[in-house]
């Protein structure tokens, strides 16, 4: 296994902690769902994006690594030399623009917090939820199997 899928390994994994700890948090009812959902969503998204990056630098093998990984195929630095784009990261491309991979990547909305009446908890109509994100964090790792099994075997 390469470096750069081991640091997508791992930023998954720290993803996963993230709604483990999430769903003991709503489990517990000790704390609003919106409140949870702005402390878990935003962090729980980045190490997705962070996960996902790392994978494409590996698929792509650029000549130079970028400083950060990407966050979608578009940021990714240019193939080395006579290197092709990899068909998975043309699959990738295609998974962004529909289903759980282009939720993933939607910038939460960036609208004012409104306090609920009667409810110090404020709403979150623009945050991914725990389900969404669960998706994306299993859909992520299916993924990183499969493809990383095909590029074992080149």
């Amino acid at each position: 296994m390469s470096s750069l899928r081991g640091q997508a390994n791992h930023a998954l994994y720290l993803g996963r902690l993230l709604l483990q700890a999430w769903e003991q948090a709503r489990c517990a009812e000790n704390v609003p769902a919106n409140t949870l959902a702005q402390a878990f969503g935003p962090a729980v998204r980045e190490h997705l994006l962070t996960a996902y990056g790392w994978f494409l630098l590996d698929l792509q093998k650029p000549a130079q690594l970028p400083p950060q990984p990407p966050h979608c195929v578009a940021e990714l630095p240019p193939a080395a030399p006579g290197k092709a784009q990899p068909a998975e990261v043309t699959e990738f491309a295609q998974l962004e623009t529909q289903g759980w991979l282009f939720r993933l990547l939607q910038q939460p909305a960036a609208e004012p917090a409104r306090r609920m009446v009667g409810n110090l908890a404020v709403s979150t109509s623009g945050q991914l939820d725990w389900d969404t994100l669960q998706v994306a964090a299993d859909q992520l790792e299916a993924a990183f199997s499969r493809m990383g099994d095909l590029l074992d075997e080149c």
